[in-house]
């Protein structure tokens, strides 16, 4: 991935080295069942515990100088760029930029605590991406993904569009959707839809400062599979339940990041497919989606 030319953001604050006492889940089931809940930005409101009146549970270090947080922050800085664009092309209200949290172990949100093992998350009561970096030797070693630089920046790009998705609405759709019989349906609509955004940033992000080279693509379509429900379940060691599923499928989500990839369409039009319920209905049996102009036949 090359990030020479690539603008870099000044909104990322590397807490790594501050680390909390909170739980952190061990082992494959572990990981494997966080992920199921959380992964790639669930809304975590109501699903943590509310931080403590005071954070002396925290023991402050020096962030490691590894590059990470320069890499994170040349990334986010390109999806501010190409978001703060394609808003303004769109017709959309100006885009408010995000904040982006690096961090060890564990960490205090406006959403709740967190430990690392949920994986990287978007929480919409402080509008901040966080991660813990080393989440995606876990990604590789017992998912299956990818590492790899434009895999990470994929993630970080799904992560971000949560933020969108915040800021246009359809998150809304999907709150009002809890605790009913489509909380899931509507759960994987709006993750498809995240996936489908990063694509559409990686479009614009490569048209203007030609970020990709050979292999970062497959890297992050790896990832995109390894994530599916059903490859999860899978890994688990157990049978696919399309019922409990609540991202996606590995098929859809792998089509989803293409599609937008290839596309870089972030109009109204195109979005609103991931919630329309007659030109894109929710197939039960699959746990899918079923729009040809989606996802294919």
């Amino acid at each position: 991935m090359r990030l020479d030319d690539a603008p870099e953001s000044e909104n990322v604050d590397d807490r790594r080295g501050m680390g909390g006492k909170l739980a952190v889940g061990g082992g494959l089931g572990g990981l494997v069942i966080v992920v199921l809940g959380l992964l790639f930005g669930v809304d975590l409101r109501g699903k943590l515990p509310a931080p403590p009146a005071n954070d002396g549970g925290e023991n402050r270090a020096a962030a490691p100088k590894d590059g990470y947080k320069q890499f994170a922050g040349k990334i986010l800085g390109l999806t501010e760029e190409v978001w703060a664009e394609q808003f303004k092309a769109n017709g959309y209200k100006s885009y408010k930029r995000p904040h982006m949290v690096l961090f060890s172990q564990g960490v205090r949100t406006g959403c709740g605590d967190a430990p690392s093992s949920v994986g990287p998350f978007y929480c919409p009561a402080d509008d901040t991406v966080y991660l813990d970096p080393t989440f995606f030797d876990e990604l590789e070693q017992k998912l299956g993904g990818s590492k790899a630089e434009f895999s990470q920046a994929y993630v970080v790009g799904h992560e971000v569009g949560h933020h969108v998705q915040n800021l246009l609405g359809y998150s809304r759709r999907t709150d009002e959707m809890r605790k009913t019989k489509r909380e899931n349906e509507y759960s994987i609509r709006l993750e498809l839809q995240a996936d489908y955004l990063a694509g559409v940033w990686a479009h614009h992000a490569d048209k203007k400062y030609h970020i990709l080279e050979r292999g970062d693509v497959e890297a992050a379509l790896k990832t995109a599979r390894s994530i599916g429900d059903n490859r999860i379940q899978e890994k688990m060691g157990r049978r696919s339940h399309p019922e409990s599923f609540n991202h996606g499928t590995d098929r859809q989500r792998y089509a989803a990041f293409s599609d937008g990839l290839k596309t870089g369409d972030a109009s109204k039009k195109k979005l609103d497919l991931y919630f329309d319920d007659e030109q894109t209905p929710f197939d039960a049996r699959a746990g899918e989606l079923r729009n040809p102009t989606l996802f294919g036949r």
